[in-house]
């Protein structure tokens, strides 16, 4: 895969990957604030995110709300994401496994113990990074408040 050999390029280089992940159906608040400080933990800031499939699977038929292309687009835009790489599995461990980012980044609506791909990432000398999770900001708070 192309962008895999672009992240190993910059690894080359001596640049610090991080990696985070997650579905981001509507992007927020609480979205733009786990990505600008993932981003600081290190140079590239890789964003694994979620296929519609694997979304459905995760969150319901209803959803996502913004298709895979879209969701992509937008991050894409953001100035702290340097790659944006889809998965359909049902969690990011074989991605985590082919990147092996030096820092592993979730958000503060998770437990140490939550997060996939901590041990792998711990297992080589990585880091894993949890960032404050900004209250009642998620896609599906959201959702449900436009709903009522």
């Amino acid at each position: 895969m192309k962008l895999l050999k672009s992240i190993e390029a910059v690894k080359k280089e001596g640049k610090k990957v991080v990696f985070t992940n997650g579905c981001f159906d509507i992007l927020h608040q609480g979205h733009i604030i786990c990505l600008r400080e993932a981003k600081s933990f290190g140079d590239v800031l890789v964003v694994g995110l979620n296929t519609d499939s694997s979304i459905s699977k995760l969150k319901g038929t209803d959803r996502p709300i913004k298709d895979e292309k879209t969701r992509m687009l937008i991050l894409q835009a953001l100035e702290d994401v340097d790659f944006v790489i889809l998965f359909s599995e049902e969690t990011p461990f074989q991605l985590i496994e082919k990147i092996k980012p030096h820092v592993l980044v979730k958000g503060g609506d998770y437990k140490p113990s939550e997060i996939i791909g901590a041990e792998l990432v711990k297992s080589y000398g990585g880091e894993v990074k949890i960032v404050p999770y900004l209250k009642g900001n998620s896609s599906t708070q959201l959702i449900n408040k436009l709903k009522n």
